[in-house]
């Protein structure tokens, strides 16, 4: 039987960073208890990323005390470009950051074995070990949140290069903090509804779910928003489906929790522009906003029993 280890798994994403404590094994995990903060921001990226360190100390102490047992490692997964085997946060387009050594730092301050890679691809391992892509050996699973990527399962294989969807060019000709045009995340992440809606109307709004509440409510720049926010969404993954021909795509992140409301128009303008490509099928992920964290920890205790 697998020995139940405990670990701190962090999650920083553009706004929130969420961190918990796991306990679990390779193939299950539950979190004892949770913490959620705004992210720091400092005056440049690299002045960010230590704010962002500073910050998983305090979580990693503050989560120590939670539990009368000592912990076994720390998982910690960031957004952008990262270096798993060196531990380094190559580059975040949202938060600024380029060539940072997040493990190496951490492991220094927290006196614990740090696993330290990307959030996308931490939450994929955990939504196909322990939710909706689990058992399928071929599926994009795309989080909607600050930002937007995918984790790529090809043959089973989770791949660690690769998957930054929101990144291909749509043809909406908007610029993108990464330097391009055109970008799915610039008008479809929770972030890029939230900004536009604010834009268009006047009116500030800081979350998407606000707009998807308007949505419901019929208020006709919030659907017009949000009709901007699925046709690029469906044109990612149209490429996706042209490329790699998923049999599943699993949708996650904040932006997921508006349910029915995202998926059923993504059903329909995918079907509508699907041509000759596998028609992947559309799924919620089952994990919520919990599964970077998930991830997190399923990758530090990997590392525990490699």
């Amino acid at each position: 039987m697998a020995r139940t280890r405990y670990v701190v798994a962090v999650d920083v994403g553009g706004t929130d960073m969420k961190a918990a404590l796991v306990a679990g094994t390779a193939t299950e995990a539950n979190a004892v208890t949770t913490r959620r903060r705004g992210t720091p921001r400092g005056e440049d990226g690299n002045a960010t990323a230590h704010a962002v360190v500073g910050a998983i100390v305090e979580l990693v102490d503050d989560l120590r005390r939670a539990v009368d047992r000592p912990i076994d490692a720390v998982g910690v997964v960031v957004p952008g470009v990262v270096d798993e085997d060196e531990g380094i946060g190559v580059f975040s387009a949202n938060l600024g950051w380029r060539d940072f050594p997040f493990r190496l730092l951490l492991a220094e301050r927290t006196g614990l074995p740090v696993s330290f890679g990307h959030d996308v691809r931490a939450g994929g391992l955990a939504e196909h070990r322990l939710g909706n892509a689990k058992g399928r050996t071929d599926v994009v699973i795309m989080p909607i949140g600050t930002g937007i990527a995918a984790a790529l399962m090809i043959g089973g294989r989770l791949h660690v290069h690769g998957g930054e969807l929101g990144h291909v060019d749509v043809g909406h000709g908007e610029p993108c903090g990464c330097g391009q045009r055109g970008c799915v995340e610039t008008v479809a992440s929770s972030a890029a509804i939230a900004r536009r809606y604010s834009a268009r109307t006047g009116k500030n709004v800081d979350r998407a779910a606000v707009v998807a509440d308007l949505v419901r409510e019929g208020d006709p720049d919030a659907v017009a928003v949000w009709h901007d926010a699925v046709d690029a969404l469906a044109k990612g993954i149209l490429i996706a489906a042209t490329l790699l021909g998923p049999e599943a795509v699993v949708l996650g992140g904040g932006l997921a929790l508006a349910g029915d409301l995202l998926i059923e128009p993504l059903r329909k303008r995918l079907a509508e522009l699907i041509v000759f490509q596998r028609q992947p099928e559309l799924l919620l992920a089952a994990l919520g906003d919990e599964a970077g964290c998930l991830g997190a920890a399923l990758m530090a205790i990997d590392a525990l029993e490699a």
